[in-house]
């Protein structure tokens, strides 16, 4: 069975010819049509998720994971606004996602019309493009062409693109056949900026000081080779974080912890003449106020698509893929004479002794139940972080190499981020463990309401009541509304895990951890949950005495 109607014939065709395989539908009646058609394609994988904020990440999550745009359908009206912080999301974090919404014809808009709102244009700050279709035959070439643009938009420019398909009454009219449709490629229009590569090479080479910083990046080989031979140069120190994926003995891979003690003079010393970054957002707040108030003469930033000032000093950017220029860059660097990369190294090691003197020694906490997870994760799994607290905890440890580690770092909201969890561990190999704080999985609790969740998922809640973090910025206890910023709510997950069928588990001290952890991990017929409680009180204190024990 397919729609009758020839503009859901065009929209599902576009998507088979662009390789979708994968499309997440949400139920309704005005996207009938396409519900119709993408569920009985043979080539489609159509997935039914009722809520359109989870689906959306879902969505995000298969793409994250594939690395190719996956598809969402939604009804009319407020629908699709649920997609909203996904798009966000996609948008900053290059990831190809296809939205494709059903609508009213025009003359049922700002009418009084039920489940009806201006859906053209609605993502425009957010979107790489807006295919605006219309309902009319004698459009189909207009719409052929402008749906073709749209997709090679999301696949070349890696992010979300918006397709508005309005269909008038009767929606549910079928024929046997799917008709075929012509899609044109369109020239891209894209003009790359041009560096002078000679001018660069001699400005690296001729410095003592080079620091090189990676930011959200997924895993890649060939990247991780490539740092390993600029590693061998003593004027160069690689910084990274748990989330871009590269692992190495001579790098940084906690920032804040080794740069939190700095004071000024010290700050100065490290401050590089050449800051070359590439990848996507950092989470340590650390290093953006140290380069920002230390701005070295010359900032690179490699990417493909997009110039990050992050910094307030950017001086070239370098639209490349990054293996490409680092492949161009270390075939004709020469090494430099310099204590740069061991004043760093000689920190580095200065800190992680502190730093396990400081865990032996510390009280059961958030910062304490980090290590003997983190340890647990099996090799060659896949680890999902959430934001806020959760993602710079896990800053402050080393993970095992072989983990694959993934957060939503674009907008670094807590609000997908369990349903995006789950649509990695839907589309990946691996086991997926997922690290999340309890304001984060119960806010996006919905994303349990999905039949695709495997059984070898596995969820760790760290649970302190609360929005803990507000009690380590600065500025929310100086106010008299702290229970504004924290939303203590004396919730667990445990009713939650009965209503979905997850296995639950809960501990409150660190022996109760070390036992349920030994077999948390092993084979069973559900995904599994485990709540870990801890005192936001001590979680405050021993944090903060964590960063001064580093001094």
């Amino acid at each position: 069975m397919y729609p009758k109607k020839e503009l859901a014939q065009i929209v599902i065709s576009a998507c088979h010819q662009f390789n979708i395989d994968t499309v997440v539908i949400s139920p309704g009646s005005r996207n009938a049509p396409l519900t119709v058609g993408f569920s009985n394609h043979p080539s489609i994988n159509a997935l039914s998720v009722v809520d359109e904020r989870c689906a959306a990440f879902f969505a995000l999550g298969i793409a994250q994971q594939t690395q190719k745009p996956v598809a969402i359908v939604c009804t009319s009206g407020s629908a699709l606004l649920n997609y909203y912080p996904a798009i966000a999301e996609a948008f900053y974090s290059n990831i190809p996602l296809v939205v494709i919404s059903a609508d009213r014809p025009k003359q049922l808009i700002d009418i009084g019309d039920g489940q009806t709102i201006r859906q053209e244009n609605v993502f425009q700050n957010h979107i790489l493009f807006s295919a605006n279709l219309i309902d009319d035959a004698s459009k189909k070439e207009f719409n052929i062409n402008l749906i073709s643009e749209a997709f090679q938009k999301a696949i070349s420019k890696r992010g979300p693109i918006h397709i508005n398909v309005p269909f008038d009454e009767p929606l549910y009219e079928i024929v046997d056949e799917l008709n075929k449709f012509n899609f044109p490629l369109v020239t891209s229009s894209g003009v790359e900026k041009s560096v002078d590569f000679q001018k660069l090479t001699n400005i690296w080479n001729s410095s003592a000081r080079k620091l090189i910083l990676i930011g959200v990046n997924a895993p890649d080989e060939a990247l991780q080779n490539l740092i390993k031979l600029f590693i061998n140069d003593n004027s160069v120190i690689i910084l990274t974080e748990t989330t871009s994926n590269i692992a190495s003995e001579n790098t940084i891979n906690a920032i804040d912890k080794l740069i939190f003690p700095l004071t000024d003079n010290e700050f100065s010393e490290l401050k590089p003449e050449i800051l070359l970054t590439f990848g996507g957002m950092v989470v340590s707040k650390k290093i953006k106020q140290f380069l920002r108030n230390h701005q070295p003469e010359h900032h690179w930033h490699v990417d493909e698509q997009r110039a990050m000032n992050t910094y307030h000093c950017l001086s070239e950017f370098i639209q490349e893929k990054p293996t490409t220029f680092l492949a161009e860059l270390v075939s004709v660097s020469e090494k430099k004479k310099s204590d740069y990369q061991q004043k760093w190294l000689s920190l580095k090691a200065k800190r992680a002794e502190k730093h396990q003197q400081y865990l032996s020694k510390i009280e059961y906490s958030d910062l304490k139940v980090f290590e003997p997870i983190l340890e647990s994760i099996p090799e060659n799994s896949q680890l999902q972080l959430g934001n806020s607290s959760v993602v710079r905890y896990a800053q402050l440890f080393d993970v095992k190499d072989s983990l694959r580690v993934f957060c939503n770092r674009g907008t670094s909201g807590i609000d997908g981020s369990t349903s995006t969890a789950i649509g990695a561990a839907f589309a990946s190999k691996e086991q997926v463990v997922f690290i999340t704080g309890d304001l984060s999985f119960l806010y996006d609790s919905n994303a349990l309401w999905n039949n695709y969740i495997p059984s070898s998922f596995r969820i760790i809640i760290i649970n302190n009541n609360g929005g803990g973090i507000f009690r380590f910025i600065p500025g929310p206890k100086t106010t008299n509304a702290l229970d504004y910023f924290e939303t203590s709510h004396g919730l667990t997950a445990e009713h939650l895990c009965t209503m979905y069928q997850l296995e639950y588990i809960s501990v409150s001290n660190l022996e109760g951890i070390t036992i349920v952890l030994n077999d948390f991990y092993q084979e069973s017929n559900r995904p599994k949950v485990l709540e870990v409680f801890t005192d936001k009180e001590i979680n405050e204190t021993v944090l903060k005495d964590y960063f001064n024990y580093l001094k």
